[in-house]
């Protein structure tokens, strides 16, 4: 932009992991180009759930909003920081009081992908063979398409679950495609899952500042992404509606984003993906994520999310 930027420098605040930092380094380059002399100071900070990557625990077991945010935004909060730079699908559906997601950026692959040691697809994978995901939705819609394999959690950033492949602890594993792109390790990916529905948010990167901090506000506005802001709108308004939590096996997908209207596709499983509840929804974003959510209620999903909670997934 011409004009000099609201705000000489921020402090940006980002998780440890080598995605993270990756993520955080390209947001600070879109603002970079768009405000010429912006100084941006990266600051790593260990969330609850970096702590938790070696112990392996499942992260449904952990559960708790927030697990991998909370701590990047209490330094917005106190200060510390002015952005904080998070894959969507990981953030809760529901602000935090005072903070505000300031920019959606364009989205990368929406896609899940299969890493398995051998090669094979997910179709040529042999009867219980090991695949790996921390994902309950990724677990369940694994399960319902192959029900004779071993699905069992995994834990670790990108480096370490494609070690445990290659040393032959796990046949294969799930991940994100973005993640794998922005890595530069596309060429590991063994198959791109056209058919598996990705978490609401997968793929697109938001950045969170001070709800009240108009100069970062402005700052954001250059990198915003508006297609993007309205698909997964729709997605987390169809979560958040649905009253399932980040971990539910719960998935969707809005494509086709006008910034008014989307198409919105959502499902909802059961852990062992014996049963699911689908369907779809055209409108502004928002209306169309609860209307779906409610529709998906009313034909079965509310006993399949009831069961989960009563049974801790």
């Amino acid at each position: 932009m011409s004009s000099p930027p609201p705000r000489a420098a921020v402090v940006v605040g980002t998780r440890g992991s080598a995605l993270a930092r990756i993520q955080t380094e390209h947001t600070v380059g879109r603002l970079r180009a768009a405000w010429n002399g912006l100084v941006c100071e990266v600051r790593p900070i260990v969330t609850q759930g970096d702590r938790t990557q070696a112990s392996g625990e499942p992260l449904p077991e952990i559960g708790g909003k927030g697990l991998f945010t909370a701590e990047l935004e209490q330094a917005l909060l106190e200060g510390e920081i002015d952005l904080a730079v998070h894959s969507l699908k990981d953030l809760p559906t529901e602000d935090a009081p005072g903070i505000a997601i300031g920019a959606v950026c364009e989205r990368e692959d929406v896609r899940d992908c299969l890493v398995s040691r051998a090669g094979a697809t997910l179709a040529a994978l042999p009867g219980r063979a090991v695949v790996g995901t921390s994902s309950l939705r990724r677990a369940a819609q694994l399960r319902a398409a192959r029900p004779e394999l071993e699905v069992r959690s995994i834990r670790g950033n990108v480096d370490t679950r494609l070690q445990k492949v290659r040393d032959a602890e796990y046949d294969a594993v799930v991940l994100a495609a973005a993640g794998l792109r922005r890595l530069g390790r596309e060429s590991e990916v063994t198959e791109f899952l056209d058919g598996m529905l990705p978490a609401p948010g997968q793929g697109a990167l938001a950045v969170q500042c001070r709800a009240e901090d108009g100069a970062v506000l402005a700052l954001l506005a250059a990198i915003e992404h508006a297609p993007t802001r309205a698909a997964t709108a729709a997605e987390r308004a169809f979560l958040r509606a649905l009253g399932a939590g980040c971990t539910a096996p719960v998935a969707a997908y809005a494509h086709g984003a006008s910034g008014t209207h989307v198409e919105l596709e959502g499902l909802v499983l059961s852990p062992d993906g014996r049963r699911s509840v689908r369907g779809r929804a055209r409108g502004a974003p928002v209306e169309a994520g609860t209307s779906l959510a409610e529709a998906a209620l009313a034909d079965g999903a509310d006993a399949i999310l009831a069961e989960i909670r009563a049974h801790g997934a």
